[in-house]
């Protein structure tokens, strides 16, 4: 399946329970600037809340030495537009399509505007090792990366303050299910010091089967001189993949037949936005958002020399039912 097949809208109205979301992130070239957007589905199990469906704007503009502003807006599903055909979606005043998303979220405090494009050659990364694990119930949260290793061109404005986008690299993403995973840390980076050709998205996370918690699992991918070292299947999840995290930083650790990668990225509480994701059932997650984490990684292809590089340009977000993280809510 191309990006396009990945990024149709999977909601059905008929049934309760479910909240899925499309969402980019871009980074400036000096490592200064970043923004994030986000469209959100999101409807309550009628067990647990009441409403009916929702639609969600979101934005957050990132620059260091600055807390990161943010803005959302919310409307009724219905004045939404979604399709399951591929990646075309209204909410309020943002539009997007394939490869271009424009408009606005005005929130309470700011607002941002944007008009962008943005482009991929490559394939969708697909982490979940099975297709049958994005159409059966495990896990409760499915996650693809339609356009991993995206290049951003246009202009947005925070405030009305404009910037200029010219080729930013960053990526989009869209993921779906029940309810946002229990626990977890993601991250992403495609802007490495003296490597143009480097990419890594990876996740560690806990799910929920009844009262159950499942033990941690982590899914690495690495993709260096045009080549994805894949870190997903049965044996590296239960052997070879290892992830850590707390409410600052994430650890990870994976090995195969081909490759080895480790690292960690981390920020400090002034680069985390910290947001409210209501679940469509049970407590809220807490998602602490920085898209200018600092991050290294060390990678090692066999017969090849290992190399380490670092970043100050890294996607991370901690998922956390902790309401005591220490991190300002902005959204």
């Amino acid at each position: 399946m191309n990006a396009i097949a990945w990024n149709g809208c999977h909601f059905d109205p008929a049934r309760g329970g479910h909240v899925e979301s499309w969402f980019l992130k871009l980074n400036d070239p000096a490592g200064a600037r970043a923004l994030w957007l986000k469209a959100t589905i999101r409807n309550p199990d009628a067990r647990f809340h009441a409403g009916g469906p929702v639609a969600e704007s979101w934005a957050i503009a990132f620059e260091r030495r600055h807390p990161p502003r943010a803005a959302k807006h919310v409307v009724p599903y219905g004045q939404a537009g979604f399709s399951a055909l591929g990646l075309d979606l209204s909410v309020a005043d943002l539009r997007w399509r394939e490869g271009h998303i424009s408009g606005a979220v005005v929130g309470d405090h700011h607002a941002v505007t944007f008009d962008l494009n943005y482009t991929d050659p490559g394939p969708a990364l697909v982490p979940l090792p099975s297709r049958r694990m994005y159409s059966g119930p495990f896990p409760s949260s499915k996650f693809v990366s339609p356009a991993p290793d995206a290049r951003f061109d246009g202009h947005y404005a925070l405030d009305g303050h404009r910037v200029e986008v010219t080729g930013w690299r960053g990526m989009q993403g869209h993921n779906w299910g029940r309810r946002h995973a229990h626990r977890y840390a993601w991250g992403h980076c495609n802007q490495w010091n003296g490597h143009d050709d480097l990419w890594f998205e990876g996740v560690t996370a806990q799910v929920k089967m009844g009262p159950v918690t499942a033990p941690p699992l982590t899914l690495l991918c690495v993709s260096h001189r045009g080549v994805r070292y894949l870190f997903n299947t049965g044996t590296d999840l239960l052997l070879r993949a290892r992830g850590e995290f707390d409410l600052r930083r994430w650890r990870f650790r994976a090995e195969n037949g081909l490759a080895t990668v480790e690292g960690e990225l981390e920020a400090d509480a002034p680069d985390f936005a910290g947001l409210r994701y209501d679940n469509p059932s049970g407590p809220p997650t807490f998602c602490l958002n920085s898209k200018i984490a600092r991050g290294r990684l060390r990678l090692h292809v066999r017969g090849r020399a290992p190399f380490e590089t670092e970043t100050h340009s890294a996607a991370l977000e901690i998922g956390t039912h902790e309401a005591h993280h220490g991190v300002v809510l902005v959204a």
